[in-house]
């Protein structure tokens, strides 16, 4: 039974870190986003509003990334869960588990990473035509 506890204990530690950096690259696209605005509220440049466009779209496919990673980690708990005392072999390969809604793709295009780049995107147009 230690054994079991332990690998669910390593799977739960990887699903931590996936939910961690997640929330890192919100964090960063956010202070990117602001950081280009601030840049372009001098009126020197606005393509630096333009610019920041990319790097969103970028922290949207990494976020996305790591939403999937996290899916496929909680999947191998669930089977690492019931799976029987004797039959456990401290695997951590999620590759088995990337179908479905663990797809990077449906990763991407989830509801709350879908509302959250969505809301900053539409953010970002409303304060370019402000500013212009």
């Amino acid at each position: 039974m230690e054994n079991k506890l332990k690998h669910l204990e390593f799977i739960q530690a990887t699903i931590g870190r996936m939910a961690t950096n997640s929330f890192i690259v919100k964090g960063w696209s956010i202070t990117l986003v602001a950081i280009l605005f601030t840049l372009s509220s001098t009126k020197i440049n606005n393509g630096y509003i333009v610019v920041s466009f990319i790097p969103v779209l970028m922290f949207w496919i990494l976020d996305g990334f790591f939403i999937s990673r996290e899916r496929s980690f909680r999947s191998l708990y669930n089977h690492v869960r019931k799976l029987k005392v004797d039959e456990v072999d401290f695997l951590m390969d999620v590759s088995d588990f990337r179908k479905g809604r663990n797809n990077w793709f449906r990763s991407i295009f989830s509801g709350t990473v879908t509302i959250f780049y969505i809301s900053l995107i539409i953010s970002m147009l409303i304060i370019y035509y402000l500013i212009k």
